[in-house]
């Protein structure tokens, strides 16, 4: 019974570490979001270099899909420094690009916003780790939804539909409050099967990937309320 105990507070421990380390590096890479987002929206040279030329823009966002792809798809290959490197640089470029909310809506509602988003999310994530109902099979058709978001604002951005882009941000809200749910999951499933003799920098590793997830879903999340709720500059 002691031994059984004393294994059980070891795995305990591992868990709670590893979630810790996830949601550390998630707040790391959305602070580093939000400081550089407001730093380079305060420099008018910088917003002018990088959305007065679409090139530039373009070559930012295929950057950051590389750097998620070579994340999530290679992060067994590379050491635990570059990942983490890679995640920091992948954080900061998303600043970058989404520096221009701070030009098209208040600082009121972008804050007001995000608020609302944090709460949503920690309820989201409480519900993951908690429920006793497996969403492994909700994640498939959250993916299809995902897609599916993907594609019409493509389109979206050819006809310019303000009604298509409202469906688009209802219909995205519903999907990411899923997928924060669902990845909550899978990071505890993560969490729990890890061996108790891991290399810190498989662990390291682990933590990074599930930031990732977590962090994908919360600037998404964020950036579906705002079109809901952000109140434009005049």
């Amino acid at each position: 019974m002691a031994q059984a105990s004393v294994t059980r507070s070891r795995s305990e421990i591992l868990v709670n570490d590893f979630v810790r380390s996830v949601y550390n590096w998630m707040a790391v890479g959305l602070c580093l979001t939000g400081a550089v987002a407001f730093y380079v929206s305060s420099s008018e040279a910088m917003m002018r270099f990088i959305f007065g030329n679409s090139m530039v823009f373009i070559v930012l966002i295929l950057a950051e899909l590389g750097l998620v792809f070579a994340i999530s798809g290679m992060i067994n290959k590379m050491s635990a420094g570059t990942a983490t490197s890679l995640f920091v640089l992948y954080s900061a470029l998303n600043g970058v690009t989404l520096s221009f909310i701070f030009l098209a809506y208040t600082s009121t509602s972008i804050a007001s916003t995000f608020f609302i988003c944090g709460g949503t999310f920690v309820a989201c994530s409480i519900y993951g780790w908690t429920t006793k109902k497996d969403l492994t099979s909700m994640g498939g058709f959250l993916t299809m939804g995902l897609i599916g978001i993907i594609i019409a604002s493509l389109v979206n951005m050819f006809i310019r539909s303000s009604a298509m882009n409202m469906i688009i941000s209802y219909i995205g809200v519903i999907v990411f409050v899923g997928l924060t749910a669902y990845d909550t999951q899978k990071l505890k499933n993560m969490a729990m099967t890890q061996p108790a003799g891991a290399d810190g920098a498989v662990v390291r590793k682990g933590a990074i990937l599930g930031a990732l997830s977590l962090y994908l879903d919360f600037i998404n999340l964020f950036l579906m309320l705002l079109r809901i709720f952000g109140q434009g500059r005049d």
